[in-house]
């Protein structure tokens, strides 16, 4: 099996030892710098011809390193681009990162040999004004058209507070209304001739069939789908420019936003970096409490996949009862984190406080009711003869397709290909837990649906184990880092009175470094890459999120189909758009 250290030999064997710089980081994922030349040479060979394949671009990233204070041994650098890349058999991971210099950065594309890279690069163009030479169509993704300068930068503001009140004068409003007209060329679209009889749909951005604030023109011959562009954008805040002024634990709460549906699991991946960062050990019970809870999230936001899934192609009753059985989940979430949808329950080193006396009794109640209801929902609806023939063959796609797209989660598990995180490489205890992986047959919509739905049943199963086995001891991690001194010795002596109020209103300072955390989140794999200057906040967080690479599948997944199709496929990926433009 191939060890972080045998991948940089094999690419020093293969390319040179002057070729590579190796960083240390705090996750031990093979870092290593390389010039911006030999750069697709080193990714094609690490996609096909690696003693192990890295056949999935995961992300595409840029750290803005003008302010940065603390690199020592690395390259001089303006900008970085950090390309990470996963293996799946077995799971192994890399980083690459390309140092660039000046105002105006650029590198070549790589959008020919994933793709998905496509989108990754254009959020990078948008956020940092790197540009990407031949990249089949370099625009604005999340930003307006018109927007000026480039979010994620260090010189750009973060705050409305710090620049003039918005103001539009006519000139400027000409422009605007400009930029909002429908221009098929300028989105990549193209027409056969002027006075082809083609039409172009618009659906969104506040439509229902496209669940959230999100549009996508689709090019029809008739009802037959051509193509299609999806335009996201505008639900983005800006939470990875918060995560560089908010202190590390006071962004936790910005974590339950992303993935609203989620709670937190938004907050697993980021707050496991920290204590990767900072050498803390999370007490048992800390542990499999956390194990539980986010089962439980899995299963409300899977509920509510399925009843928006089965409303989309013509089953309005469904959704009803399942946000009935939603909010018996909410009422035990409610009951243990006091918060129902973002609970910003765990904490660096553990949780917030101890479950309360009864969780356990509200947990068994639901356990011992909920089967049933699965049961009664594959009879009704999935083994209905009008979900079958809406969404067999609907937007299929097989394995290599779906991890050419960075598909993760049950939109690559539909594929037939089993795969899920907390089996492959487990995380926060997922190994002291026994459930199967469900996969589908076809890739289709049918089997997307299936998957998820097989997927609450086992987690049922983790949270049976969970409310069996549940540890006894601390809640959170006894450490100086994450954990203030106790109230009463604070009116003994003036240092630990300041320590106390450090720890609670600053939080921890994170030495110099880079750590990611990834989970099997709801809808895919979540991670939080965080670097840290050495400071009280950190210096860069991106957030990798599954909606995200989901998204621009559309148009692979919709062509040849019909009108009707493109509904359902848009409802079989299971995307919220807080997910999607963060």
């Amino acid at each position: 099996m191939l060890t972080p250290t045998d991948i940089r030999a094999e690419l020093i064997t293969r390319f040179g030892e002057s070729a590579f710089l190796t960083q240390a980081t705090a996750d031990g994922m093979p870092t290593l710098w390389m010039d911006a030349d030999r750069l697709r040479e080193v990714l094609a060979y690490l996609k096909r011809e690696a003693s192990v394949a890295y056949r999935m671009l995961y992300d595409i990233t840029v750290v803005d390193e003008r302010a940065r204070e603390h690199r020592e041994g690395l390259p001089a650098s303006t900008f970085t681009v950090v390309y990470h890349l996963l293996a799946l058999e077995p799971v192994r991971e890399i980083r690459l990162k390309v140092a660039l210099t000046g105002e105006s950065p650029s590198l070549p594309s790589i959008a020919d040999l994933w793709s998905n890279a496509n989108w990754y690069e254009r959020e990078a163009w948008d956020m940092f004004g790197v540009r990407f030479d031949g990249h089949p169509n370099l625009r604005r993704i999340l930003m307006p058209p018109t927007w000026e300068g480039h979010p994620l930068r260090k010189d750009h503001y973060a705050r409305a507070t710090e620049v003039d009140p918005f103001s539009l004068p006519p000139e400027r409003m000409r422009v605007e209304e400009d930029a909002l007209q429908f221009k098929p060329e300028e989105w990549g679209m193209k027409r056969e001739s002027d006075d082809s009889e083609f039409m172009f749909l618009n659906l969104g951005p506040n439509h229902p069939s496209v669940h959230g604030v999100f549009r996508v023109v689709a090019q029809l011959d008739g009802e037959e789908i051509l193509g299609a562009v999806p335009d996201i954008g505008y639900h983005h805040r800006g939470a990875e420019k918060m995560g560089e002024r908010q202190t590390w634990h006071t962004y936790i709460p910005y974590t339950d936003r992303v993935d609203y549906l989620g709670g937190v699991m938004n907050e697993l991946p980021y707050v496991m970096a920290l204590e990767r960062m900072l050498d803390i050990e999370v007490p048992p019970r800390a542990r499999v409490s956390r194990v539980m809870l986010s089962e439980l999230f899995r299963i409300m936001s899977h509920l509510l996949f399925l009843g928006t899934f089965l409303q989309d192609i013509g089953g309005m009753s469904p959704i009803f009862y399942m946000f009935t059985d939603r909010q018996k989940v909410y009422d035990i979430i409610e009951a243990i984190c006091g918060f129902r949808m973002h609970p910003a329950y765990f904490r660096i080193g553990g949780m917030a406080m101890d479950l309360p006396d009864g969780w356990d009794r509200k947990v068994q109640e639901f356990l011992d009711w909920f089967p049933e209801r699965l049961d009664e929902y594959e009879r009704m609806a999935m083994r209905n003869d009008l979900t079958i023939r809406r969404t067999r063959g609907i937007g299929a796609m097989t394995p290599e397709e779906a991890i050419d797209w960075g598909a993760t989660g049950p939109m690559l598990r539909a594929t037939g290909y089993q795969w899920d995180l907390r089996k492959e490489r487990p995380y926060a205890g997922y190994d002291e837990f026994e459930f199967d992986v469900p996969v589908g047959t076809r890739g289709d919509c049918y089997d997307r649906a299936m998957v998820r739905l097989e997927e609450m049943r086992q987690s049922v199963r983790i949270v049976r184990q969970c409310l069996a086995n549940m540890p006894g001891g601390d809640y959170k991690a006894d450490h100086r880092m994450t954990t203030p001194p106790p109230k009463e010795r604070t009116m003994q002596d003036i240092e630990t009175l300041i320590a106390h109020f450090l720890t609670v209103s600053w939080g921890p300072i994170v030495p110099p470094g880079e750590c990611e955390g990834m989970v099997e989140g709801t809808k895919g794999l979540n991670s939080y890459y965080i670097t840290s200057d050495g400071g009280t906040m950190s210096y860069r967080t991106r957030i990798r999120t599954p909606s995200f690479a989901h998204l621009q599948m559309i148009p692979f997944m919709s062509r040849g189909h019909m009108v009707p199709d493109l509904i359902a496929i848009i409802a079989s990926i299971d995307f919220v758009m807080a997910d999607v433009d963060r």
